[in-house]
């Protein structure tokens, strides 16, 4: 028996168009939810949609527009520059508003972004922005004060399966297969909890079943997806448990282990640039000023596995998992801020002192504003005996330089500075 293939895909043909067909996001779909309360006086807020792939960014956004009864003008920021923005814009105003979905948001370039802000400051259009990554890193502050941030999950285990029984329910080429499932396990692994790769797969294992009806299990579901199901769960409890190991591997200056668990998430699927942003933190934080070249790589790092993506990507990443594990470790910087915040805390908002106050104004200079004030480059070596801290913390130590080659040089300038300002 031959089946004829749909020309949509199959996550197209049964894409939702309702909020109760939305699976996995209950608590931004379900009864009292904040998008049903906003529905239901006639309201649709400007918003960023931010989740991983595959959880309804797209169909939410659909589904919204829909319901609020507005016209839905969809972009891409990948194929999509300001040209194309201020033609939809422009068609949205005539229109008399309407919802404009820009997929991928934080792949729009601050100008891109900043062309948006005033057509939703005006209520020109309402914005539904998707994007996978951190809105606070990827959105500028002014456009993403004017939205609320909705964030989405994976879908579970449960969410995917409710999936699968929706498509061979509702979509007329699968009714016409009656595909036998006899195992789900590779197609709920493999997935990673992104319900378009879900529904990718199990299209593609029906048209490759070499039975009729199709039996799929999970021989067939690897065999389809080309490799092997890794036990990595991007969101349960061993997600966690491997990007710890990986970085504790480098704090503890493995550089085996280091590639060893890199390698698991690697081969797990897990988002380069999660990878990349925990390595830019580890930089800092447990090496810091002992191998100040360390951030900067790790720093570039993040740069270049943004632009190539996988699977080169895994390259870089293993040069810098290597380079860190094999630098000297220091926390000190980090132990310093701490203690700094700490006092903050306890202490509050100690006044600054006079001397190292701004003194824009006559009134301010009156006021003794800056007085006293020694300009450090016209003493000898650059250094003036002065003090920076407010009163109450005068001779507070907040730094104390690791011990390594390149602190200790730090710890001894410090303390030469230190003789010369305190005497002792």
């Amino acid at each position: 028996m031959t089946f004829e293939i749909m020309r949509a895909p199959l996550a197209e043909r049964v894409r939702p168009q309702s909020l109760e067909d939305v699976v996995g996001q209950e608590h931004l779909t379900g009864p009292g939810s904040i998008l049903r309360r906003a529905l239901t006086v006639g309201e649709l807020p400007s918003m960023i949609l931010w989740g991983p792939p595959g959880t309804g960014k797209t169909t939410l956004a659909t589904v919204l527009s829909g319901m609020a009864d507005r016209p839905f003008h969809p972009l891409s920021a990948i194929s999509s520059g300001v040209k194309e923005l201020r033609e939809v814009i422009a068609s949205a105003e005539a229109a008399g508003g309407g919802v404009l979905f820009i997929d991928e948001i934080h792949r729009f370039h601050k100008g891109q972004q900043d062309a948006l802000l005033g057509a939703v400051e005006k209520g020109i259009v309402t914005l539904i922005g998707a994007t996978t990554e951190n809105p606070s890193f990827e959105v500028n502050s002014a456009l993403l004060s004017r939205c609320q941030v909705f964030v989405l999950k994976s879908l579970s285990e449960e969410g995917l399966l409710q999936l699968v029984h929706q498509a061979l329910a509702r979509d007329e080429w699968l009714r016409q297969a009656s595909p036998e499932l006899r195992e789900t396990g590779a197609l709920l692994t493999l997935s990673g909890g992104d319900g378009r790769k879900l529904l990718n797969l199990l299209e593609l294992a029906v048209l490759s079943a070499p039975t009729k009806p199709p039996v799929v299990d999970d021989r067939l579901v690897q065999e389809v997806s080309q490799r092997k199901v890794a036990l990595y769960d991007k969101q349960g409890e061993q997600h966690y448990d491997i990007i710890s190991a990986f970085i504790k591997s480098i704090r503890g200056s493995d550089p085996n282990a280091a590639v060893y668990w890199l390698a698991r998430m690697v081969e797990g699927g897990e988002d380069v640039r999660f990878i990349a942003r925990r390595l830019l933190i580890l930089a800092s934080e447990d090496i810091g000023n002992a191998n100040p070249n360390a951030l900067l790589l790790a720093n570039a790092t993040f740069d270049a596995v943004d632009r190539i993506g996988w699977p080169e990507s895994r390259i870089i990443l293993s040069q810098c998992a290597v380079y860190l594990a094999c630098s000297p470790k220091s926390n000190a910087s980090y132990k310093a801020v701490d203690a700094a915040l700490d006092a903050v805390r306890k202490l509050g908002d100690l006044p600054v002192p006079l001397h190292i106050r701004n003194a824009p104004t006559g009134l301010m200079k009156d006021l003794g504003y800056g007085q006293g004030y020694k300009y450090a480059h016209d003493y000898e070596g650059g250094f003036a005996e002065q003090d920076f801290l407010p009163e109450r913390l005068a001779g507070q130590r907040f730094y104390d330089p690791g011990r390594n080659p390149r602190e200790e040089e730090l710890r001894r300038f410090l303390r030469e500075r230190w003789k010369q300002r305190y005497g002792y």
